[in-house]
């Protein structure tokens, strides 16, 4: 296994700022800076509001690391050049697809350490790996020509991806202690599919609730609709993070 550069971090909540309004996803950034742990602006975002739109979030809630997930997915060649374009934004995380393969997911962790190093930045992006997406089972893997069950790829490409330099990988929390068991404590993982126990599931198939996923083994929970669309976004994100940090404290009694 290529040596990595895995980030950690003291709170795992990641809230996810899913909308195309970026003066709406600034104030909730802002709400929820006393309690998330970072941000994630995923393509979404991206596409409406590009670079200049990331930074608008970040100077709302400048002390929170940057998940970029933009699920890097074609040639080598490309994927590193999209790489470099973003690495001036200083994302902690930042998303690729390990169904890209061997040469890609290369190509994607070299050019973050490269350009760290150009830029004068502390340290690379951590290029972690989307395996199979948690809105899809078993029969959409199938209509894809995907071999499931789902927690089999998910497996396979996570061996991959590792074996190739990825940080650590993007997986539904229902596979956690299984990819544990196999690749140990060392590789992140990214999880989204998180739910409170009295939240809708939404699209998300294979979910769990934040004190379970972390028990589980989860390096970093991503958290959306629960917290963006509740009433009070602050307030659902402190309930979540002291649900987090309760289950912690037991898990550690």
């Amino acid at each position: 296994m290529s040596k990595i550069n895995r980030p950690r971090f003291d709170n795992p909540l990641f809230v996810a700022i899913d909308t195309i309004d970026v003066q709406r996803a600034a104030s909730l950034a802002k709400a929820v800076a006393a309690s998330a742990g970072g941000i994630k602006l995923g393509l979404e975002f991206f596409m409406a509001n590009g670079i200049d739109g990331v930074h608008r979030v970040r100077a709302a809630a400048p002390d929170l690391p940057l998940f970029l997930d933009l699920k890097f997915h074609d040639i080598p060649n490309t994927v590193a050049g999209a790489v470099r374009a973003v690495a001036p934004l200083a994302p902690a995380l930042l998303t690729i697809h390990a169904s890209g393969g061997p040469a890609m997911i290369k190509a994607a962790r070299e050019a973050a350490a490269e350009a760290a190093i150009r830029l004068g930045i502390d340290r690379a992006p951590a290029v972690v790996a989307v395996t199979v997406l948690t809105s899809m089972d078993d029969t959409d893997l199938m209509s894809v020509g995907q071999r499931g069950p789902a927690s089999d790829q998910v497996l396979r490409l996570t061996d991959t991806a590792l074996a190739h330099g990825a940080a650590g990988i993007v997986c539904a929390p229902t596979e956690l202690v299984r990819l544990r068991a196999r690749f140990g404590a060392q590789p992140l993982m990214v999880v989204p599919g998180i739910r409170p126990a009295d939240a809708a599931r939404g699209d998300q198939k294979r979910v769990m609730t934040p004190a379970d996923a972390r028990a589980g083994g989860a390096d970093v929970l991503v958290v959306g609709r629960p917290i963006t669309e509740a009433a009070d976004p602050a307030a659902a994100a402190a309930d979540i993070a002291a649900e987090i940090a309760a289950a912690e404290l037991t898990g550690a009694a």
